[in-house]
């Protein structure tokens, strides 16, 4: 009922919302489908990957390894072939970009789906609750759309370019918190944390000598959707790849969040570093990711 409620409100808003205008502030000329068909064709898709997913963890799932701690199950399969039917049945013209196919690409279409179907793999395999299906969209190479469904709360994370960031179709935004002092961070770690020495952990180091706390879930898609519901206050990650930030970085940004890489440029999700914050402390954040590696 409560995911029933927040789509209807997401419709609702987007009905009525004004004509896209890109960041740019030049009026946007494509023809495309309307939003809130693109936004309810996502929600949906979403939704029976993660009923999808709960299936999967109630009756068991097999598993396999790409690398010794870089883990795929068969769930994982099912849910993004449950998300690329939902999409390719509304918009069949449209490439893919999912993590377990790769790309489909047909024909000229603007559009791209980048699609993470099971974010939090290890997560799901321990039966340790932070997991989610993450599906972005993009036009002629810019994220307009997020939709993130975390199905262990029925948490559904939703953003269209410039209609806000909504929570289960409640608007959500970022903290106000000014200090690194005051703030609470979250990040994470690549699944080759063991073969190179660029793995985050002289980041985390610094970060826990300067922050009130400092938090790893195991799902980027997740983080940067806590980030833009004031969960969390920052978060940063290295060695990502599109389909961990596509969806995220949309519902982020629209929520009021500023989100660059490393050197303060803006985000590219086909870059490998990430720096989501509340705004007041992405300067600092910068500061320390920037600072000289530690003497060993």
């Amino acid at each position: 009922m409560i995911i029933r409620l927040a789509v209807a409100r997401v419709a609702e808003f987007l009905s009525a919302a004004s004509p896209v205008v890109l960041q740019s502030g030049v009026p946007s000329s494509y023809k495309s489908p309307s939003h809130d068909v693109l936004l309810q064709t996502a929600i949906e898709a979403g939704q029976a990957a993660g009923a999808l997913l709960r299936r999967y963890a109630g009756t068991g799932f097999l598993i396999e390894y790409k690398t010794p701690i870089n883990l795929v199950t068969d769930a994982d399969r099912a849910a993004e072939q449950c998300v690329i039917d939902h999409l390719k049945t509304r918009f069949p013209d449209h490439h893919v970009l999912a993590e377990e196919g790769g790309r489909i690409d047909k024909g000229q279409s603007p559009y791209r789906w980048i699609i993470d179907p099971l974010d939090g793999t290890t997560n799901f395999a321990h039966g340790y609750p932070a997991y989610c299906v993450s599906i972005g969209l993009e036009y002629e190479g810019r994220c307009i759309l997020g939709v993130v469904f975390d199905p262990t709360r029925n948490d559904l994370f939703t953003a269209f370019e410039h209609r806000g960031a909504h929570l289960n179709g409640r608007p959500i935004h970022v903290t106000e918190t000014q200090t690194l002092d005051s703030s609470l961070l979250v990040t994470g770690f690549a699944y080759d944390i063991r073969e190179t020495k660029r793995n985050n952990l002289d980041h985390f180091a610094k970060f826990a000598l300067k922050v009130q706390g400092l938090r790893r879930t195991g799902s980027a898609a997740l983080d940067l959707c806590y980030v833009a519901a004031g969960r969390f206050d920052g978060f940063w990650e290295v060695r990502l790849n599109p389909w961990d930030m596509a969806a995220g970085s949309v519902i982020a940004r629209e929520a009021g969040g500023r989100l660059t890489d490393f050197n303060g440029n803006d985000l590219s999700i086909y870059g490998q570093e990430l720096v989501a914050s509340n705004g007041h402390i992405h300067e600092a954040m910068l500061t320390v990711l920037n600072e000289a590696p530690s003497e060993t």
